[in-house]
């Protein structure tokens, strides 16, 4: 081939794919996780049984949604799928759930069942695998989630799920009242959905919803911060916020209990919020009568939210009376600039800040943290030799840090030794 044609070629490759259509584009993209697991699929249908996407991945493929985990719901029973994979968890055994690792993914594999009584309103008691899906998507939360999938992408939908899907609406399998029985979290969960999908929550379930609520007490809180961190993290988190007002369900959750109108005070314009320390600090500048600490504790929150909503609520405060400076950026962890950015637009509106502007402004900084004074503590002795070790070492080092970060010193060893002069600690 000569080098003339040989261009051509790569002329024409080039333009083709320039020419191809986006909505392509994005069907491959939202295929390659079902690429990846169809493996898995082939693999247990070589031992002759069934195996099928279920759940939120095939809701979120005909959505167009980015595709999340992919759930795998099987005719084989637990024992088979741990024989015929090589890498299998058994997370959930005695419910016929386990992990397959294959091409260093996870995909939680599932076999039909038929859940027996739920006493601990979480788990079924007992299941009864059986070997076909229809009774096994019976069981499941909402329509739009009774959905599978074959891996030739045939959908099986027995109770409306697509429909419901174009109709953006939220609406439980069967019995509603028996569904929300079995798990109250799921009242939770269908508002989280409403939060991220932007759809109606059919009102036959809504009602059903709130002759349920109260059992939401009963649940394990840590479950419920998980859903309430989706929520808000919704792309219309005002539709979650008005079916909990609606419903009276925030009545049901801990300090809400006690607060009921704190939800009320919650600013207008609430746009998504990525963590739940972004929350926590959100409804403690809302009504400052109820401390973060006490919020943490409620809900159960580990160290890493805690000090999260520490660090926010200190910026945010510090932010209202001083606007953003050097001081503020040095103070806030780099990991938190981005929540700082959305809390302080959504509290305080008319003083804007951008994430752009919190990295300028801390690559501006003089130094990076106090370890990076041109002085330590041992050097302030050495100006006072008389004096022993004690508080006001901290204290003077606290104030240099300060005065350098906000450009009042330069940090070098004579400019801060001089200033410490003419500034001597009172020693006790």
């Amino acid at each position: 081939m000569s080098l003339r044609r040989l261009l051509y070629l790569l002329y024409q490759k080039q333009h083709f794919f320039r020419k191809q259509p986006k909505w392509k584009m994005v069907i491959t993209m939202l295929m390659e996780p079902f690429q990846l697991a169809k493996p898995v699929l082939d693999r247990i249908e070589e031992y002759n049984h069934q195996a099928f996407f279920v759940g939120g991945c095939v809701r979120d493929f005909l959505l167009k949604r980015p595709i999340g985990d992919i759930d795998i719901a099987t005719s084989a029973q637990p024992g088979l799928v741990q024989q015929i994979f090589d890498k299998v968890i058994p997370v959930g055994i005695k419910h016929g759930t386990v992990i397959v690792r294959h091409q260093h993914q996870s995909f939680e594999v599932t076999t039909f069942r038929i859940d027996g009584t739920y006493t601990d309103k979480r788990h079924p008691d007992a299941v009864t695998f059986i070997d076909k899906i229809d009774k096994d998507l019976e069981r499941r939360d909402f329509t739009i989630n009774a959905l599978a999938m074959d891996k030739n992408g045939k959908i099986i939908d027995l109770f409306s799920g697509k429909e419901d899907l174009q109709n953006k609406i939220i609406r439980t399998v069967g019995d509603g009242y028996e569904r929300f029985t079995e798990d109250p979290l799921r009242i939770i969960r269908a508002i989280r959905f409403s939060s991220q999908l932007g759809f109606t929550i059919d009102h036959q379930t809504v009602d059903n919803m709130k002759k349920v609520k109260q059992n939401i007490e009963g649940l394990a809180i840590e479950r419920i911060a998980n859903e309430f961190t989706k929520l808000f993290a919704g792309d219309y988190v005002h539709n979650g916020l008005s079916y909990l007002k609606a419903t009276d369900i925030y009545k049901h959750l801990p300090i809400m209990i006690e607060y009921p109108y704190i939800i009320h005070l919650l600013p207008k314009r609430l746009d998504a919020l990525y963590s739940f320390g972004e929350v926590i600090a959100l409804f403690h500048i809302t009504e400052p009568k109820v401390s973060v600490i006490r919020w943490i504790n409620a809900w159960k929150c580990s160290n890493r939210t805690k000090h999260e909503a520490n660090q926010l609520v200190e910026a945010l405060y510090y932010f209202k009376n001083n606007g953003l400076d050097q001081w503020l950026v040095y103070q806030l962890s780099s990991d938190f600039y981005k929540g700082f950015t959305r809390l302080s637009n959504i509290v305080y509106p008319s003083k804007t800040v951008s994430y752009q502007e919190l990295v300028e402004t801390e690559e501006s900084l003089p130094i990076k943290s106090k370890k990076d004074l041109a002085i330590k503590g041992d050097d302030l002795i050495g100006l006072f030799p008389h004096a022993k070790r004690g508080p006001w070492l901290q204290k003077i080092l606290n104030r240099l840090e300060q005065e350098v970060v906000t450009g009042g010193l330069k940090n070098t060893e004579l400019d801060l030794k001089e200033w410490v002069k003419w500034n001597p600690p009172e020693i006790n």
